[in-house]
């Protein structure tokens, strides 16, 4: 009898490529855009992914102040934070935030989607926004790639 043995291979920092991809917000919609990113981000559409470990790509993501949100999203979206002191609750929509730093708009979004906890703090460090189209990564030579070819 011929068989074949096959083991699950569970991938370690030692094992795993982690690559430079750059993305362009461009007319992207935010929430489908930072879901896309978030699975890059912890290498769910990698062949050797482990829910335990950072197997995942750096991303960048460029143009973040061409992000589209649909429906009454930027006057409707509330970011809430608190200040550490009673009554300390601050708020500001996303018309606001995106004013101030339309990068924050892409991070938090993303944020929201990854663990919450070390492995998700990690992985965040491995995101970089820009607001417009230059990035300080050409060194790494990053790899662009179409989000509506993803699943």
């Amino acid at each position: 009898m011929d068989t074949l043995s096959y083991k699950t291979v569970s991938a370690n920092k030692a094992t795993v490529t982690k690559e430079w991809v750059l993305v362009d917000a461009e007319g992207q919609t935010l929430g489908r855009l930072s879901s896309k990113v978030a699975k890059i981000l912890r290498g769910k559409y990698k062949p050797d992914f482990t829910p335990h470990v950072d197997c995942g790509d750096n991303v960048i993501v460029i143009n973040a102040e061409k992000i589209n949100l649909t429906g009454k999203k930027w006057d409707a979206k509330e970011y809430i934070r608190h200040t550490g002191y009673p009554g300390g609750q601050r708020s500001l929509t996303a018309s606001e935030l995106f004013t101030k730093a339309p990068e924050r708009l892409v991070e938090k979004a993303v944020k929201g989607m990854l663990p919450k906890n070390k492995l998700g703090s990690a992985l965040f460090r491995n995101l970089k926004v820009y607001a417009g189209s230059e990035h300080g990564q050409e060194a790494q030579k990053p790899k662009t790639i179409n989000l509506n070819d993803l699943k």
